[in-house]
């Protein structure tokens, strides 16, 4: 079943938490499907965030997204070659960056749209289920999902990208960590813990040891 808004009226910490084993789906132009599950996300919290893109509450053209209603997409260019998929929470300026699936369905599709943004396009690499879309960059390439066609897009009323929940609902235990590459905006930012993934699954861009020692399993 799709989300829908409501959903997505959640505060950006409690959102990362609730995407966390929900189905990210992409519906592509040859009406072929791919679906993954969300393994880790990462929290920027708008105004007060210093590594958030809204810090400060400055809107620009392209951060828009992030100020417009809950249960939109944000994507942004990073490293002026890749892209990454975020979601806007209920907070102005807040949003959630999806950092890692675990591919499920259409694999064929995701690794052909990896291989055809190598550089050497007769490349004979063969791309392993947890390489395609362990990390916020890799997992927009196996979705095609880029700025051109799936920035500031309602996730609830469209046919081609959307969030709906897994047909069996699984029990997983959540490590909060620290988020990745945001250094830059000082060490209280870059140490908050915003960083959320499910403990001991192989898709998931980075573990962070320490931070699962203190993992609460339930009784």
């Amino acid at each position: 079943m799709k989300l829908t808004k409501s959903n997505f009226n959640l505060s950006c910490i409690d959102m990362a938490n609730f995407l966390l084993g929900k189905i990210l789906v992409r519906k592509f132009e040859n009406n072929t499907i791919s679906k993954g599950r969300i393994v880790e996300t990462e929290c920027y919290l708008g105004g007060i965030d210093k590594a958030s893109h809204s810090y400060g509450g400055r809107v620009t053209p392209r951060n828009q997204a992030m100020f417009m209603p809950e249960g939109t997409s944000y994507v942004y260019m990073t490293y002026g070659m890749y892209y990454c998929l975020n979601i806007s929470s209920k907070e102005p300026g807040a949003a959630v960056l999806i950092r890692a699936l675990e591919p499920i369905e259409g694999l064929e599709q995701m690794e052909n749209n990896r291989l055809k943004k190598m550089k050497n396009k007769n490349s004979s690499k063969k791309f392993k289920n947890i390489e395609l879309c362990n990390g916020p960059s890799k997992l927009c390439i196996s979705m095609d999902i880029r700025k051109e066609n799936c920035n500031k897009i309602d996730l609830c009323q469209n046919d081609y990208l959307w969030i709906e929940e897994p047909g069996e609902k699984e029990n997983f235990v959540v490590v909060t960590s620290t988020r990745i590459g945001v250094a830059s905006a000082g060490e209280e930012w870059a140490n908050k813990p915003l960083r959320f993934y499910i403990y001991q699954n192989p898709h998931v861009s980075k573990r962070d040891r320490k931070a699962e020692k203190n993992v609460e399993f339930p009784t």
